[in-house]
């Protein structure tokens, strides 16, 4: 989708030209992502980031914090139980 709008000069003039296109992008996908309009992966296919790693770096360099909660916390902590299960010998 192609969106035309006009932007004042006296905001314009404080960035390249060059990259312009690029910068709304990227701020408009850093919005969404604070606003939980759109995910992470969102964030990098939208932006053609190569990994999970670059997105995140990505969004540290813009202040967007990851989304991570306590049940994201709490999902982590029990696959880290099972996967701590699965390297435990059995004993017999």
């Amino acid at each position: 989708m192609q969106i035309t709008i006009d932007l004042p000069d006296e905001l314009v003039q404080h960035f390249n030209h060059n990259h312009l296109a690029r910068e709304i992008l990227e701020a408009l996908v850093v919005q969404g992502y604070q606003t939980e309009k759109i995910t992470s992966a969102e964030v990098g296919r939208i932006l053609g980031l190569p990994s999970l790693w670059a997105v995140d770096a990505f969004l540290k360099q813009h202040n967007a914090d990851l989304h991570y909660d306590e049940t994201d916390l709490e999902r982590d902590r029990e696959t880290l139980r099972q996967l701590r299960a699965k390297q435990t010998p059995s004993t017999p």
